[in-house]
């Protein structure tokens, strides 16, 4: 049992690929935005933060053993503070206490009113200071190596940087024999500013781009689905039998213009089918209905006129039996045709003597010569191989002779030739008739053809037979066609391969 198919139209398609596409654009800038962005700004404020400790660890070292003081300490701390206002420089003890900025000059109720939170911010800073200290150490191995600092993150994720400064004697940390550090804190407040707002502006852009991925695959369905829409009603017609529908129109793009030629010329072909069936089958019914005429007819007579006359009963039973004939061959050139279109009668191939071959079909035909005076010339080489069906190729050959013993001139004297060529081994049947009309060349082949119904047919056919040649010729691959002038009589031949 097959499964269900479920169809879903183009809009929803385009719709639905519109949203899927900007989701993922939008889900690649969100991680873009939060992880990426966030280890570039990171790396970017390690480096920046990394040269400016640098520079204000190289401008302490040279300045305060010449002129140490805290004056010319805080005029220097000053100016780079200046230039990085992110900034925030210390100089700490090896125990942890803060040697500048002092918190000397402060009014004492100012001390008071903010003596929770300072002391809060200081135990912070002096956990800070202990976390870089340690990170310093770790790469330092000894303070006798120390060199210009490194920059540190912390564990909430500010940026701070540490350096090993000595002893500075302003400071008064001779008595501690491990120096002093140059502390900097180095603010991200900005930073998580900006990314807030980009999140903000992220959130309306993913708004934005959603709604307008829905206008535009909308919009776009709709001007892709019309000519589509248009073509469908217009198949739908022609399935009705209206064949005079037009596929053709004005389409933005190549792929429906081509498909609107390609379906007219289907239409143009199905027309033609249609009116050749209507054709065949008028045809085909008008030879059904005489001969059953006929037998009726000359049966009743036997039955009430010559039945008991020996003379009238065999010459009216003669007619029965030629009628009789007449309509099995008509039957069967239906069921050869329509078995061999359907493919259920397979081609078997065989290697044989053309030559042999068509002179012994020729041979079906020597009656006529005898009794009707009908001349047929061969003009056959020897010993010419191919490779076909030698049943269904005695059906062509039979048809083409037949064909043209029936439309062949006054003189009625016809030329069956075979010749050896480049292109392989070229079967001729050449007539004397009143010939083609060039509309009619393209045509004949499919037609159920009865040009000439004004002289009498020595060959009983159905008018099938250049249908039948059609059919197996195209179902070997063979190349064959006509060749005919007006008033000059007609050649039809084929292309046998040369084996």
């Amino acid at each position: 049992m097959k499964g269900v198919r479920h169809f879903h139209s183009i809009n929803f398609i385009l719709w639905l690929s519109f949203l899927v596409f900007a989701s993922i654009i939008i889900l690649f800038t969100w991680i873009f935005q939060t992880t990426l962005l966030r280890v570039f700004l990171g790396a970017q404020m390690s480096d920046d933060l990394d040269t400016f400790g640098k520079l204000a660890y190289d401008k302490l070292r040279t300045e305060l053993p010449v002129k140490e003081s805290l004056a010319n300490i805080e005029r220097c701390v000053q100016t780079f503070q200046e230039d990085d206002r992110s900034a925030t420089i210390y100089i700490y003890a090896a125990d942890g206490t803060k040697l500048y900025p002092t918190d000397d000059g402060i009014e004492e109720y100012a001390l008071v009113i903010a003596a929770n939170a300072e002391a809060e911010a200081q135990s912070q800073e002096s956990t800070d200071f202990e976390f870089a200290k340690e990170k310093l150490c770790a790469s330092m191995g000894n303070f006798e190596d120390a060199k210009r600092g490194i920059p540190v993150l912390l564990p909430d994720g500010r940026m701070s940087y540490i350096a090993y400064m000595g002893n500075i004697q302003a400071m008064d940390t001779a008595n501690g024999t491990d120096g002093a550090y140059l502390y900097i804190e180095y603010s991200t407040a900005m930073v998580q500013t900006v990314m807030g707002t980009m999140r903000i502006q992220l959130v309306l852009i993913s708004v934005i781009v959603i709604f307008l991925a829905l206008i535009i695959s909308v919009l776009l369905s709709m001007k892709l689905t019309r000519p589509i829409t248009r073509i469908s009603r217009a198949a739908q017609r022609m399935a009705a039998g209206d064949f005079s529908v037009n596929f053709k129109g004005e389409y933005s793009y190549a792929e429906m213009d081509a498909l609107a030629e390609t379906l007219d010329y289907a239409k143009e072909e199905i027309g033609k089918s249609d009116e050749l069936q209507k054709e065949v089958l008028a045809n085909v019914t008008h030879d059904l209905k005489t001969p059953l005429t006929m037998i009726k007819a000359y049966a009743s007579m036997i039955q009430e006129i010559s039945g008991d006359n020996p003379e009238k009963r065999a010459k009216h039973t003669q007619v029965i039996i030629d009628e009789s004939d007449r309509l099995t061959s008509l039957v069967n050139d239906i069921l050869n045709l329509s078995k061999i279109r359907s493919g259920m009668d397979s081609l078997k191939i065989s290697n044989f003597n053309l030559s042999e071959f068509v002179h012994t079909v020729l041979e079906r035909f020597d009656y006529l010569t005898e009794t009707q005076g009908f001349s047929i010339e061969r003009d056959i080489e020897d010993e010419l191989y191919t490779e076909a069906d030698l049943e269904k190729i005695e059906q062509v050959v039979y048809n083409l002779v037949g064909n043209a013993v029936n439309y062949t001139g006054e003189d009625k004297k016809i030329v069956v030739g075979l010749k050896r060529t480049e292109k392989g081994l070229r079967f001729t049947v050449t007539d004397t008739g009143k010939g083609i009309p060039p509309e009619e060349i393209s045509t004949i082949w499919d037609r159920y053809y009865r040009s000439a119904e004004t002289h009498k047919r020595p060959i009983k056919g159905t008018g099938l037979g250049l249908s039948i040649v059609k059919t197996i010729l195209l179902k070997h691959g063979f190349d064959f066609g006509v060749e005919s002038e007006v008033g000059k009589g007609s050649t039809f031949y084929v292309v046998f391969p040369d084996k």
